[in-house]
Protein backbone atom coordinates (compact mmCIF):
# COMPACT_ATOMS: atom_id res chain seq x y z
CA UNK A 1 0.00 0.00 0.00
CA UNK A 2 1.52 3.10 -0.58
CA UNK A 3 2.49 5.75 1.88
CA UNK A 4 -0.25 8.31 2.97
CA UNK A 5 -0.48 11.66 0.74
CA UNK A 6 2.10 14.43 2.46
CA UNK A 7 -0.92 17.54 3.67
CA UNK A 8 1.45 19.98 2.72
CA UNK A 9 1.45 18.44 -1.03
CA UNK A 10 -2.17 18.48 -1.25
CA UNK A 11 -3.14 22.15 -2.31
CA UNK A 12 -0.10 21.92 -5.33
CA UNK A 13 -1.50 18.92 -6.59
CA UNK A 14 -4.82 19.59 -6.39
CA UNK A 15 -3.96 23.18 -8.40
CA UNK A 16 -1.58 21.76 -11.13
CA UNK A 17 -4.70 21.90 -13.41
CA UNK A 18 -5.24 25.44 -14.53
CA UNK A 19 -7.68 24.72 -17.54
CA UNK A 20 -11.93 24.61 -17.27
CA UNK A 21 -11.99 20.69 -16.81
CA UNK A 22 -8.96 21.15 -14.02
CA UNK A 23 -11.11 23.44 -11.99
CA UNK A 24 -13.85 20.76 -12.26
CA UNK A 25 -10.97 18.54 -11.10
CA UNK A 26 -9.67 20.37 -8.27
CA UNK A 27 -13.20 21.14 -7.05
CA UNK A 28 -14.83 17.45 -7.19
CA UNK A 29 -11.02 16.26 -5.36
CA UNK A 30 -12.11 18.49 -2.69
CA UNK A 31 -15.67 17.37 -2.62
CA UNK A 32 -14.59 13.91 -2.33
CA UNK A 33 -12.44 14.21 0.91
CA UNK A 34 -14.91 15.47 3.08
CA UNK A 35 -15.24 19.06 4.84
CA UNK A 36 -12.81 18.89 7.44
CA UNK A 37 -9.79 17.99 4.88
CA UNK A 38 -11.08 20.68 2.38
CA UNK A 39 -11.16 23.05 5.08
CA UNK A 40 -7.17 22.55 6.27
CA UNK A 41 -6.63 22.88 2.27
CA UNK A 42 -8.96 25.67 1.63
CA UNK A 43 -6.32 27.41 4.55
CA UNK A 44 -3.41 27.03 2.38
CA UNK A 45 -4.95 28.57 -1.05
CA UNK A 46 -5.01 32.46 -1.48
CA UNK A 47 -7.78 33.97 -3.03
CA UNK A 48 -7.07 33.20 -6.67
CA UNK A 49 -6.97 29.35 -5.71
CA UNK A 50 -10.16 29.83 -4.02
CA UNK A 51 -11.49 31.69 -6.57
CA UNK A 52 -10.38 28.93 -9.21
CA UNK A 53 -12.24 26.11 -7.16
CA UNK A 54 -15.20 28.16 -6.84
CA UNK A 55 -15.51 28.55 -10.48
CA UNK A 56 -14.73 24.53 -10.85
CA UNK A 57 -17.39 23.73 -8.36
CA UNK A 58 -20.02 26.09 -10.19
CA UNK A 59 -19.36 24.36 -13.46
CA UNK A 60 -19.15 20.64 -11.57
CA UNK A 61 -22.71 20.99 -11.21
CA UNK A 62 -23.06 20.32 -15.43
CA UNK A 63 -20.48 17.28 -15.33
CA UNK A 64 -21.38 13.77 -14.82
CA UNK A 65 -22.15 12.36 -11.62
CA UNK A 66 -18.93 10.22 -11.63
CA UNK A 67 -16.91 12.81 -12.38
CA UNK A 68 -15.93 13.14 -8.80
CA UNK A 69 -14.72 9.46 -8.55
CA UNK A 70 -12.96 9.56 -11.44
CA UNK A 71 -11.07 12.94 -9.94
CA UNK A 72 -10.47 11.20 -6.73
CA UNK A 73 -8.89 8.11 -8.49
CA UNK A 74 -6.65 10.76 -10.92
CA UNK A 75 -5.68 12.27 -7.96
CA UNK A 76 -4.65 9.21 -6.15
CA UNK A 77 -2.69 7.80 -8.93
CA UNK A 78 -1.05 10.33 -9.86
CA UNK A 79 -0.16 11.44 -5.98
CA UNK A 80 1.38 7.63 -5.96
CA UNK A 81 4.10 8.23 -8.34
CA UNK A 82 5.69 11.68 -7.22
CA UNK A 83 9.17 10.37 -6.53
CA UNK A 84 11.12 11.83 -3.71
CA UNK A 85 14.49 12.36 -5.01
CA UNK A 86 15.38 14.93 -3.15
CA UNK A 87 19.09 15.10 -4.65
CA UNK A 88 17.18 16.11 -7.73
CA UNK A 89 14.97 18.52 -6.50
CA UNK A 90 15.73 21.78 -8.39
CA UNK A 91 15.21 19.52 -11.55
CA UNK A 92 12.39 17.62 -10.44
CA UNK A 93 10.62 21.09 -8.77
CA UNK A 94 11.80 23.09 -12.07
CA UNK A 95 9.97 20.51 -14.18
CA UNK A 96 6.95 20.07 -12.20
CA UNK A 97 6.37 23.92 -11.93
CA UNK A 98 6.62 24.51 -15.52
CA UNK A 99 4.08 21.73 -16.30
CA UNK A 100 1.82 23.36 -13.57
CA UNK A 101 2.53 26.89 -14.26
CA UNK A 102 4.13 27.25 -17.68
CA UNK A 103 7.45 26.99 -18.97
CA UNK A 104 7.84 31.04 -18.91
CA UNK A 105 6.90 31.44 -15.61
CA UNK A 106 8.98 28.70 -14.31
CA UNK A 107 11.63 29.71 -15.90
CA UNK A 108 11.81 33.42 -14.82
CA UNK A 109 11.35 31.82 -10.99
CA UNK A 110 14.08 29.51 -11.14
CA UNK A 111 16.18 31.16 -12.66
CA UNK A 112 15.67 34.46 -10.67
CA UNK A 113 14.51 36.66 -13.35
CA UNK A 114 12.31 39.72 -12.17
CA UNK A 115 8.84 39.00 -13.74
CA UNK A 116 7.07 41.91 -15.72
CA UNK A 117 4.57 43.55 -14.15
CA UNK A 118 1.37 41.38 -12.58
CA UNK A 119 -1.90 41.28 -14.96
CA UNK A 120 -3.41 43.62 -11.94
CA UNK A 121 -1.60 46.49 -12.19
CA UNK A 122 -1.80 46.95 -16.22
CA UNK A 123 -5.20 45.66 -17.06
CA UNK A 124 -6.63 47.10 -13.47
CA UNK A 125 -10.19 45.40 -12.71
CA UNK A 126 -10.26 43.30 -16.05
CA UNK A 127 -7.65 41.02 -14.51
CA UNK A 128 -9.65 40.02 -11.21
CA UNK A 129 -13.12 40.31 -13.52
CA UNK A 130 -15.66 37.03 -13.23
CA UNK A 131 -15.33 35.03 -16.26
CA UNK A 132 -18.99 35.51 -17.16
CA UNK A 133 -19.05 39.43 -16.53
CA UNK A 134 -16.08 39.80 -18.55
CA UNK A 135 -17.27 37.39 -21.68
CA UNK A 136 -20.58 39.51 -21.72
CA UNK A 137 -18.23 42.73 -22.34
CA UNK A 138 -15.17 41.19 -24.65
CA UNK A 139 -18.07 39.35 -26.27
CA UNK A 140 -18.88 42.94 -28.32
CA UNK A 141 -15.07 43.38 -28.95
CA UNK A 142 -13.13 42.26 -31.97
CA UNK A 143 -11.57 38.79 -31.93
CA UNK A 144 -7.86 40.66 -31.92
CA UNK A 145 -8.96 42.77 -28.65
CA UNK A 146 -10.42 39.53 -27.19
CA UNK A 147 -7.18 37.59 -27.99
CA UNK A 148 -5.26 40.30 -26.53
CA UNK A 149 -6.90 40.45 -23.12
CA UNK A 150 -7.49 36.73 -22.61
CA UNK A 151 -3.33 36.20 -23.65
CA UNK A 152 -3.04 38.54 -20.28
CA UNK A 153 -5.32 36.61 -18.06
CA UNK A 154 -4.16 33.82 -15.76
CA UNK A 155 -4.87 30.74 -17.41
CA UNK A 156 -7.72 29.15 -15.52
CA UNK A 157 -9.32 32.57 -15.87
CA UNK A 158 -8.85 33.09 -19.69
CA UNK A 159 -10.52 29.30 -20.05
CA UNK A 160 -13.45 30.50 -18.14
CA UNK A 161 -14.38 33.41 -20.48
CA UNK A 162 -13.67 31.55 -23.25
CA UNK A 163 -16.10 29.08 -22.15
CA UNK A 164 -18.34 31.36 -22.13
CA UNK A 165 -18.11 33.36 -25.78
CA UNK A 166 -20.54 32.63 -28.83
CA UNK A 167 -18.77 29.02 -30.00
CA UNK A 168 -18.77 31.36 -33.80
CA UNK A 169 -15.79 33.59 -32.96
CA UNK A 170 -13.43 30.67 -30.62
CA UNK A 171 -11.58 29.85 -33.02
CA UNK A 172 -10.58 33.21 -34.40
CA UNK A 173 -9.76 34.53 -30.82
CA UNK A 174 -7.92 31.03 -30.55
CA UNK A 175 -6.06 31.51 -33.36
CA UNK A 176 -4.55 35.10 -32.92
CA UNK A 177 -4.12 33.68 -29.34
CA UNK A 178 -1.47 31.46 -30.60
CA UNK A 179 0.09 34.13 -33.04
CA UNK A 180 0.74 36.84 -29.82
CA UNK A 181 4.37 37.01 -28.59
CA UNK A 182 4.84 39.85 -26.68
CA UNK A 183 2.54 43.28 -26.14
CA UNK A 184 3.36 46.74 -24.91
CA UNK A 185 2.22 47.28 -21.44
CA UNK A 186 0.88 50.58 -22.46
CA UNK A 187 -1.80 48.97 -25.04
CA UNK A 188 -2.91 46.82 -22.28
CA UNK A 189 -3.20 49.03 -19.56
CA UNK A 190 -5.50 51.38 -22.37
CA UNK A 191 -7.40 47.81 -23.42
CA UNK A 192 -7.65 47.34 -19.91
CA UNK A 193 -9.13 51.10 -18.75
CA UNK A 194 -11.98 50.69 -21.59
CA UNK A 195 -13.09 47.68 -20.47
CA UNK A 196 -12.73 48.22 -16.87
CA UNK A 197 -15.21 50.84 -17.34
CA UNK A 198 -17.65 48.78 -19.36
CA UNK A 199 -17.45 46.03 -16.45
CA UNK A 200 -18.28 48.64 -13.87
CA UNK A 201 -21.09 50.10 -15.90
CA UNK A 202 -22.43 46.49 -16.26
CA UNK A 203 -22.06 45.58 -12.86
CA UNK A 204 -23.54 48.84 -11.70
CA UNK A 205 -26.66 48.63 -14.21
CA UNK A 206 -27.32 45.05 -12.94
CA UNK A 207 -26.82 43.91 -16.54
CA UNK A 208 -28.13 40.44 -16.95
CA UNK A 209 -28.12 38.00 -19.62
CA UNK A 210 -31.04 38.19 -22.06
CA UNK A 211 -32.80 36.03 -24.62
CA UNK A 212 -33.03 38.93 -27.27
CA UNK A 213 -33.55 36.27 -30.32
CA UNK A 214 -36.48 34.68 -28.06
CA UNK A 215 -37.90 37.73 -27.93
CA UNK A 216 -37.47 39.01 -31.32
CA UNK A 217 -39.32 35.94 -32.60
CA UNK A 218 -42.15 36.29 -30.21
CA UNK A 219 -42.55 39.63 -31.77
CA UNK A 220 -42.27 38.40 -35.50
CA UNK A 221 -44.90 35.53 -34.46
CA UNK A 222 -47.60 38.23 -33.97
CA UNK A 223 -46.94 40.41 -37.38
CA UNK A 224 -48.33 38.91 -40.52
CA UNK A 225 -46.40 36.63 -42.99
CA UNK A 226 -46.23 39.52 -45.48
CA UNK A 227 -44.45 41.47 -42.90
CA UNK A 228 -42.29 38.88 -41.67
CA UNK A 229 -41.09 38.72 -45.35
CA UNK A 230 -40.74 42.19 -45.73
CA UNK A 231 -38.52 42.07 -42.34
CA UNK A 232 -36.26 38.93 -42.15
CA UNK A 233 -35.39 39.93 -46.25
CA UNK A 234 -33.80 43.13 -44.62
CA UNK A 235 -31.89 41.08 -42.20
CA UNK A 236 -30.82 38.73 -44.77
CA UNK A 237 -29.30 41.46 -46.45
CA UNK A 238 -26.61 42.37 -43.87
CA UNK A 239 -26.70 38.45 -42.12
CA UNK A 240 -28.20 35.61 -43.89
CA UNK A 241 -26.78 33.11 -41.54
CA UNK A 242 -29.20 35.05 -38.92
CA UNK A 243 -32.08 34.82 -41.11
CA UNK A 244 -32.16 31.54 -41.88
CA UNK A 245 -32.01 30.88 -38.32
CA UNK A 246 -35.25 32.90 -37.61
CA UNK A 247 -36.78 31.99 -40.50
CA UNK A 248 -36.53 28.33 -39.35
CA UNK A 249 -37.42 28.57 -36.18
CA UNK A 250 -40.52 31.17 -37.33
CA UNK A 251 -41.89 28.52 -38.96
CA UNK A 252 -40.66 24.55 -39.28
CA UNK A 253 -41.54 22.11 -41.52
CA UNK A 254 -44.10 20.36 -38.94
CA UNK A 255 -46.25 24.14 -38.75
CA UNK A 256 -47.30 22.84 -42.37
CA UNK A 257 -49.80 20.78 -40.71
CA UNK A 258 -51.57 24.28 -39.56
CA UNK A 259 -52.17 24.50 -43.32
CA UNK A 260 -55.38 24.52 -44.98
CA UNK A 261 -55.99 21.82 -47.49
CA UNK A 262 -56.54 24.58 -50.20
CA UNK A 263 -53.23 26.50 -49.17
CA UNK A 264 -51.39 22.83 -49.15
CA UNK A 265 -52.38 22.04 -52.24
CA UNK A 266 -50.93 25.54 -53.68
CA UNK A 267 -47.57 24.47 -51.98
CA UNK A 268 -47.60 21.13 -53.43
CA UNK A 269 -47.81 22.31 -56.68
CA UNK A 270 -44.50 24.40 -56.51
CA UNK A 271 -42.59 21.48 -54.63
CA UNK A 272 -40.13 19.24 -56.10
CA UNK A 273 -41.21 15.75 -55.60
CA UNK A 274 -37.65 14.33 -54.95
CA UNK A 275 -37.09 16.80 -52.06
CA UNK A 276 -40.35 16.18 -50.65
CA UNK A 277 -40.08 12.88 -50.61
CA UNK A 278 -36.58 13.34 -48.58
CA UNK A 279 -38.77 16.05 -46.18
CA UNK A 280 -40.98 13.44 -45.32
CA UNK A 281 -38.94 10.61 -44.41
CA UNK A 282 -38.48 12.86 -41.38
CA UNK A 283 -41.68 13.57 -40.58
CA UNK A 284 -43.99 12.77 -38.25
CA UNK A 285 -47.07 10.13 -39.42
CA UNK A 286 -49.27 13.01 -38.48
CA UNK A 287 -47.83 15.72 -41.22
CA UNK A 288 -46.67 12.72 -43.73
CA UNK A 289 -50.79 11.48 -43.84
CA UNK A 290 -51.72 15.26 -44.39
CA UNK A 291 -49.61 15.93 -47.44
CA UNK A 292 -50.69 12.52 -48.84
CA UNK A 293 -54.50 12.92 -48.26
CA UNK A 294 -53.67 16.36 -50.37
CA UNK A 295 -52.22 14.43 -53.24
CA UNK A 296 -54.45 12.39 -56.57
CA UNK A 297 -54.95 8.99 -55.58
CA UNK A 298 -52.16 8.05 -58.13
CA UNK A 299 -49.60 10.78 -57.22
CA UNK A 300 -50.20 9.96 -52.89
CA UNK A 301 -50.03 5.98 -54.06
CA UNK A 302 -46.21 6.71 -55.74
CA UNK A 303 -45.12 8.72 -53.17
CA UNK A 304 -46.04 6.16 -50.73
CA UNK A 305 -44.23 3.21 -52.39
CA UNK A 306 -41.08 5.86 -52.88
CA UNK A 307 -40.88 6.18 -48.92
CA UNK A 308 -41.10 2.70 -48.54
CA UNK A 309 -38.48 2.02 -51.10
CA UNK A 310 -36.04 4.79 -49.79
CA UNK A 311 -33.22 3.39 -48.04
CA UNK A 312 -31.25 5.40 -44.88
CA UNK A 313 -30.94 9.51 -45.23
CA UNK A 314 -28.79 11.96 -43.48
CA UNK A 315 -30.19 13.51 -40.82
CA UNK A 316 -28.60 16.69 -42.64
CA UNK A 317 -30.24 16.01 -46.16
CA UNK A 318 -33.90 15.67 -44.53
CA UNK A 319 -33.20 18.98 -42.56
CA UNK A 320 -32.21 20.45 -45.27
CA UNK A 321 -35.19 19.33 -47.60
CA UNK A 322 -37.50 20.45 -44.64
CA UNK A 323 -36.21 23.86 -44.17
CA UNK A 324 -36.25 24.66 -47.87
CA UNK A 325 -40.21 23.51 -47.82
CA UNK A 326 -41.17 25.63 -45.02
CA UNK A 327 -39.50 28.78 -46.45
CA UNK A 328 -41.06 28.16 -49.95
CA UNK A 329 -44.40 27.87 -47.71
CA UNK A 330 -43.32 31.05 -46.19
CA UNK A 331 -42.37 33.10 -49.75
CA UNK A 332 -46.15 31.92 -50.62
CA UNK A 333 -47.75 33.60 -47.59
CA UNK A 334 -45.62 36.83 -47.96
CA UNK A 335 -47.26 37.01 -51.48
CA UNK A 336 -50.11 36.31 -50.34
CA UNK A 337 -50.77 33.29 -52.37
CA UNK A 338 -51.65 31.16 -48.80
CA UNK A 339 -52.58 31.79 -45.34
CA UNK A 340 -49.91 30.62 -42.53
CA UNK A 341 -52.21 29.46 -39.10
CA UNK A 342 -50.42 29.30 -36.11
CA UNK A 343 -51.22 25.80 -33.84
CA UNK A 344 -53.10 28.42 -31.24
CA UNK A 345 -54.95 30.13 -34.35
CA UNK A 346 -58.81 29.43 -35.46
CA UNK A 347 -60.22 29.79 -38.05
CA UNK A 348 -63.58 30.44 -39.32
Amino acid sequence: MADPIPSGALPAAIMAESSGVGCQRAAAVLLGVGADAAGTIFRMFGEPELRRVALGAKDLRSAPPARVSESLETFISAMETVGGDTAAGDDLLREVASKALGPDLARRAFDGVIPPPPPDEVLGPVSQADPEALAMVLGREQPQTIALVLSSLEPWRAAGVMDRLPDKIRPDVLRRMATIESVAPEVLREVGQALSSELKALVAGGMRRVDGKSTALEILRRISPQQQGVVIAEIEKDDQTLAGELRGRLFTFNDLINLADRDLQTLLREIDAGRLTVALKGATADVRQKFLQNLSSRAAEMLADDLAAMGPVKLASVESAQQEIAKQAQELASQGRITIVGPSEKML
